[in-house]
C-alpha cells in the first residue's frame, strides 16, 4: 500500500507510534538528566566527565545551579520557601532540556509524517534544510535569551528593590519558571524567520504579504511581548518585541533574497 492508499485509519496510527516515539525519547533523556550526573574523573593527571549515577547532583540540579550562579542578580537571594521546591525545579529543568535534546527528532519525525513519500535525497536535504536549521533557531533563542534578556530584565526588576534599601529574595520555583519560560519563548520565536522562508517558498504565502501585513505583525509582536514579560511597566516587554522584531525583518529579506535567486 503506497501512502497516498493509506486510510484515515493507518493515518491516525501512523501518528500515533511516531507521538509515542517521541514521548519515550524525551522521557528517557529526561530520566538520564535526574538520574546521572556528569563528574570529572582523573586518570593520569587528564580529568574526564563520565555519567555516574547520583540523587542530588545529578544533570538536572547542576544546569539549576549554573543558572542561578549566571542569572540571579547579586543583590538577590535565592530561597526555597516549602519543601519540595527545589526538587520540583530540577523537573522543570530536566523536561526542558530533554525536549531540547529532542528538537531533532520531534522535527525529523513531523517531516516523516507529511511526506511519507519523499526520496532520500529529498530526506537529506530535509536534515540539511530543516531539522538541523530549526535546532540551530532553537538552541540560538535559548543563548540570547540567557546572555542578553533574562539578565537584563531582572537586574532592571530588582533594582527597584534595591533603590529603596529593601532585601530581595527570590523563590527558587519562580526562578525556574521565570527563565524557562524565556528559554521555550524565544527557542520558538527564533522559528520564525525560517517559517516565513517555508510559507513563501512552498507557495503557501506571497512574498508581499509580510510587507503589507507589517503593522498587524507589529502589533501582535507587541501584544506577545505584552503577555509574557512579568511587570507592567511597559518597559521590559520592548526587550522581548524588539528581537521578534528584528527576526521579522531577517524573515522578510530571506524570503526576498531567495525568490530573486529562484528567478
Amino acid at each position: 500500500m503506497t501512502p497516498g492508499d493509506m486510510l484515515f485509519i493507518d493515518h491516525l496510527k501512523e501518528l500515533r507510534n511516531r507521538f509515542l516515539r517521541i514521548i519515550v525519547i524525551t522521557i528517557a533523556i529526561m530520566i538520564v538528566c535526574t538520574v546521572f550526573g556528569l563528574h570529572p574523573v582523573t586518570i593520569n593527571n587528564y580529568s574526564f566527565y563520565f555519567f555516574v549515577p547520583t540523587v542530588y547532583n545529578n544533570i538536572a540540579s547542576q544546569v539549576t545551579l549554573f543558572l542561578s550562579e549566571n542569572l540571579v542578580p547579586s543583590q538577590v537571594d535565592l530561597i526555597q520557601t516549602a519543601p519540595g521546591q527545589a526538587l520540583f525545579a530540577q523537573i522543570y529543568v530536566a523536561i526542558l532540556i530533554s525536549i531540547s535534546c529532542a528538537i531533532p527528532i520531534i522535527v525529523r519525525e513531523v517531516l516523516a509524517f507529511i511526506s511519507p513519500a519523499i526520496s532520500i535525497t529529498s530526506k537529506r536535504k530535509a536534515v540539511t534544510n530543516i531539522i538541523l536549521p530549526t535546532a540551530a533557531l532553537f538552541f540560538a533563542g535559548i543563548l540570547f535569551s540567557f546572555y542578553f534578556t533574562i539578565p537584563i530584565i531582572l537586574t532592571f526588576l530588582y533594582q527597584y528593590g534595591q533603590s529603596i534599601g529593601v532585601i530581595t529574595f527570590l523563590n527558587i520555583s519562580d526562578f525556574v519558571t521565570f527563565v524557562l519560560q524565556f528559554f521555550i519563548a524565544f527557542g520558538i520565536s527564533f522559528q520564525l524567520p525560517l517559517i516565513m522562508f517555508f510559507l513563501s517558498f512552498g507557495g503557501i504565502i506571497g512574498d508581499k504579504f509580510w510587507i503589507r501585513n507589517f503593522k498587524f505583525a507589529l502589533l501582535i509582536i507587541i501584544v506577545f511581548g505584552a503577555i509574557i514579560t512579568p511587570d507592567g511597566s511597559g518597559i521590559t516587554m520592548w526587550f522581548i518585541s524588539i528581537p521578534m522584531l528584528v527576526l521579522y525583518l531577517i524573515g522578510i529579506i530571506l524570503v526576498k533574497v531567495r525568490i530573486k535567486s529562484s528567478q
